[in-house]
């Protein structure tokens, strides 16, 4: 098969820049097609994070349009680690030089359309910079949507017109709304303000727009791809979706050369599924390190987590009493909604129980998946979710609600625990039941382990997948 020329459009991209789970995929994904042989370029703003990484400057200057003008770029280049993946960094200092990389604690940027509209056509004018054409631009989440809004529109007369499009969506909350009036940043006009373009409530909605302008739409979870095409999940957008023949979900992978207990450095001891060993010894270091107990024979309880609402966070706090008198301990990171921050903060200055950490910790989140026997994750909806996928790589039985991609990627009570109702109740009951299995069934317990050890979850088979996707939108986008 001929090679592909891909270019990836993100707002983030481990390990330069990351809110969440883009970022993620946008540093595995790219690294793995690459190793499959394709020529694959990723594209993303020069954060301030972002500057503390080794890159090139290349003698380039790039011009964006953006609102009644143009915006002057320098272009640095590096390469994703041990990966062949080009990665290239558009450094306007007005637009991205701050703590933020969508906001700061006031709140969201209030030139967050021009800040991304400079993205999609940077990332497009990058390439006639470079003249280089990809066959696909395959762009992520709102930050990217106009990726695909552009090759149909301002660049339908360009050489780039000849590149499918892809637009994955990771997460349907977020759609990047803005005011009508600031349609002038994008450089549009206004025959694109329709409901079959950006146009939403009278309001212009980013996602939307890329959502019906890109050759293939794909998400991240087979069951979240039926989800959204739903009203009860679908954002508004359901209908959007049903009108373009659907969605294609295909599953995330984790990067297993970070996420693998057989050679993690920042855990206390290597284990494998063969040899739990080191397991034991990560339990202890982590109860030790954490201020509690050091407990064999106590079950751990992990959360790495933001800490919202989406995440199901309210239900472990509706369900805590519960849980902390079956005499578990409990380990909990991650940073969110005020009320939740306070919640764990006491209970960390009071419970002898339960110990967090606010803020994030990468080094602590290695140390949580390996050192916990269970991991919390009863998500209100879950697009893909990654720290299950973490969890049972590292032997940590997940807990799970059952929806989205945690549906898809964890067998109950073969490789971790699911329920269905959304109440702390449900999760409670779940809870007591792992903990019981753990207690008076050992053997089952490890067994549970050792399945979930050894299940494939690289981005080997995802990348396969993209590649055939790859190949149809191109066979759409010939024939349109």
């Amino acid at each position: 098969m001929p090679r592909l020329k891909v270019l990836f459009v993100v707002s983030e991209c481990v390990p330069f820049a990351k809110t969440g789970g883009l970022a993620d995929v946008a540093g595995a994904l790219p690294a793995a097609l690459a190793a499959r042989g394709h020529d694959v370029r990723v594209v993303l703003p020069r954060y301030r994070i972002t500057k503390r990484h080794a890159a090139e400057r290349r003698p380039e200057t790039l011009a964006v349009p953006v609102g009644h003008g143009l915006a002057y770029a320098a272009i640095w280049e590096t390469k994703l680690p041990k990966s062949d993946a080009t990665v290239y960094l558009l450094e306007h200092d007005a637009l991205f030089d701050r703590d933020g990389i969508y906001g700061d604690k006031a709140g969201d940027f209030g030139d967050n359309l021009a800040r991304y509209t400079f993205l999609s056509r940077g990332a497009l004018r990058l390439c006639e910079t470079l003249d280089w054409v990809p066959d696909v631009v395959h762009a992520h989440d709102w930050q990217a949507s106009l990726a695909p809004v552009f090759l149909d529109t301002l660049e339908a007369r360009t050489p780039l017109a000849s590149a499918a499009s892809v637009l994955t969506i990771h997460n349907m909350a977020y759609q990047g709304w803005f005011k009508k009036d600031e349609l002038y940043q994008t450089g549009l006009g206004w025959d694109v303000f329709h409901p079959r373009g950006l146009e939403a409530h009278d309001s212009i909605n980013l996602l939307k727009g890329g959502l019906n302008h890109a050759t293939q739409i794909t998400t991240v979870s087979p069951r979240y791809a039926q989800e959204i095409q739903t009203p009860d999940w679908g954002e508004g957008l359901d209908g959007v979706l049903r009108s373009r023949g659907g969605v294609i979900g295909v599953l995330n992978g984790i990067d297993d050369t970070i996420w693998n207990p057989a050679k993690d450095q920042h855990i206390a001891a290597n284990f494998t599924s063969t040899d739990l060993s080191g397991k034991a010894l990560c339990k202890a270091a982590l109860q030790a390190e954490m201020g509690l107990a050091v407990r064999p024979d106590v079950p751990l309880l992990g959360l790495v987590s933001r800490l919202v609402t989406q995440k199901g966070i309210d239900l472990i706090a509706g369900a805590l009493g519960e849980i902390l008198a079956l005499g578990v301990q409990i380990v909990a990171l991650g940073s969110g909604e005020a009320w939740i921050e306070q919640l764990f903060s006491r209970l960390n200055a009071t419970s002898t129980q339960v110990r967090a950490f606010i803020g994030m910790n990468e080094a602590l989140a290695h140390k949580i998946e390996a050192g916990s026997d269970l991991f919390l994750m009863p998500s209100r909806y879950e697009p893909c979710g990654l720290n299950q996928l973490y969890s049972q790589r590292y032997g940590t039985l997940p807990i799970v609600r059952a929806v989205g991609g945690l549906d898809d990627t964890v067998e109950n009570e073969v490789t971790g625990y699911k329920f269905d109702e959304l109440s702390a109740d449900a999760l409670a009951q779940t809870v007591a039941w792992a903990v019981f299995v753990m207690r008076n069934h050992p053997a089952a317990h490890r067994d549970m382990m050792v399945r979930s050890m050894t299940k494939p979850m690289g981005w080997g088979h995802a990348s396969r997948q993209y590649e055939a996707l790859y190949r149809m939108a191109i066979a759409r986008h010939r024939r349109r």
